[in-house]
């Protein structure tokens, strides 16, 4: 089998297994990792599940424990301009190197009648990688769901499930309590449990769920608690109190995310993992996400954000109408095809003062014309830009100095904004 000799070739073969399309089961991530020796038993992992707010969550406690001195990898996805932003140790991104070695040593080890899709590669990559790198502890990110998923080999120390809302009904379920019950198989027989969910019908699933596994849950609002307010975020913890802490990531709603890490790290140190006062404060006050209230430039200022289902666009709605000051909002929105896209605009289209709509350029990004359809419904002061470029810079041409631009509705539209208004920061894959 010819080896991959440049990054452009390893990275083409990988997006090439999304043909494969999306598949639940963990035998064959088990089988690579196996192949190679399972170099993922015995590593310390953190798990972490939801429908919202899970990057966020990894962002802060990642880094809280790199500030502790540990030695910290972080597995997330989708990235937002370039593959390597998935594997990163200590805030650092893999290498491109890197990528082509661990590509040439699973492809080698595949079973050719059993081809693994896209993200089953890529979290075997991640382990590999993190095992190579001798990282103290390892925050994975679930893909999607949890039972299922290929993320759900390892036997992590915590387990965090954000929230539950309606998402991939396709593949996770047409209610609330099944998409939780797929949630809540990342939960480990005598593995603590740290949830911000709020519905009570699935407070009792993760409650029972936690009792049958002999698994001790907290839960945020319940036995860990927090207030936030202009002075910062005031956090009643198990063991810790705090007034006061500034947070590194916008928005209220972060506060519930920088609650759910510090609870996370409490429960580390209780684990044989001490984090110190000060690793706390400042992790929390140093945390970076690109891409989620993100603010670039002022006179119009523009606001990136991947909200990318009805809850989290919700939130964000809620967000620029409570917290943002502006005369006009302009909002340019892209939309995957397999979303909830009529719920999705409904949501922030009628706060708009003027809509344009568009796409990035992936193939799952539903067309512009129907977004139009959909969001004319709401709203009748639209139109159709269908490449983002151009369509960010109408709305540049349209906004007054004291105007918002919010770019919105994907990670994909987010990431291909960011690479356009920021290319030093957010150099694209090819470049």
């Amino acid at each position: 089998m010819e080896r991959f000799t440049t990054y452009e070739s390893a990275i083409r073969y990988l997006y090439g297994l999304q043909k494969y399309g999306i598949k639940f089961g963990l035998s064959k991530t088990e089988n690579l990792m196996a192949a190679m020796g399972n170099p993922h038993n015995g590593e310390v992992y953190i798990h972490i599940a939801g429908t919202n707010g899970k990057g966020s969550i990894a962002a802060f406690l990642s880094s809280i424990l790199k500030e502790a001195g540990y030695r910290v990898g972080l597995y997330t996805s989708p990235h937002l301009v370039r593959f390597t932003e998935r594997f990163r140790v200590n805030g650092k991104e893999i290498s491109k190197k890197d990528v082509v070695d661990l590509v040439n040593i699973f492809r080698e080890k595949i079973i050719e009648d059993e081809p693994p899709t896209f993200f089953e590669f890529t979290t075997a990559m991640a382990l590999q990688y993190f095992a190579q790198q001798e990282t103290d502890i390892a925050i994975m990110e679930v893909g999607m769901g949890g039972r299922l998923d290929a993320t759900n080999i390892i036997m992590p120390k915590i387990t965090i499930i954000s929230n539950i809302a309606m998402e991939h009904q396709f593949f996770l379920g047409n209610t609330l309590l099944e998409i939780a019950r797929e949630k809540a198989g990342i939960i480990k027989p005598g593995v603590p449990l740290i949830t911000g969910a709020r519905r009570r019908k699935v407070v009792e699933l993760f409650r029972n769920t936690c009792e049958s596994k002999g698994a001790p849950m907290i839960r945020i609002g319940e036995q860990v608690r927090y207030r936030y307010g202009p002075s910062g975020l005031n956090y009643y913890g198990l063991w810790h109190k705090w007034k006061n802490l500034k947070i590194g990531l916008q928005g209220r709603f972060q506060a519930r995310n920088a609650a759910t890490a510090l609870a996370a790290a409490e429960q580390l140190s209780q684990l044989g993992f001490p984090v110190a006062d000060e690793a706390f404060n400042k992790g929390v006050r140093e945390a970076c996400w690109p891409g989620r209230m993100h603010i670039i430039g002022d006179g119009p200022r523009i606001l990136l954000d991947g909200a990318h289902n009805p809850r989290a666009m919700q939130v964000l709605a809620h967000t620029v109408k409570t917290e943002m000051e502006y005369d006009r909002l302009i909002v340019v929105i892209g939309v995957m095809e397999d979303k909830d896209t009529r719920s999705i605009l409904k949501q922030i289209v009628s706060l708009a003062d003027h809509v344009i709509y568009t796409r990035p350029k992936y193939s799952r990004a539903a067309e512009p014309s129907v977004l139009y359809g959909y969001g004319k419904l709401e709203h009748n002061s639209g139109q159709i830009v269908a490449r983002l470029d151009k369509a960010i810079e109408k709305a540049k041409a349209m906004a007054g100095p004291s105007d918002l631009i919010l770019i919105c509705g994907s990670l994909f539209t987010v990431g291909e904004a960011l690479s356009y208004l920021d290319p030093v920061n957010f150099s694209p894959e090819d470049d």
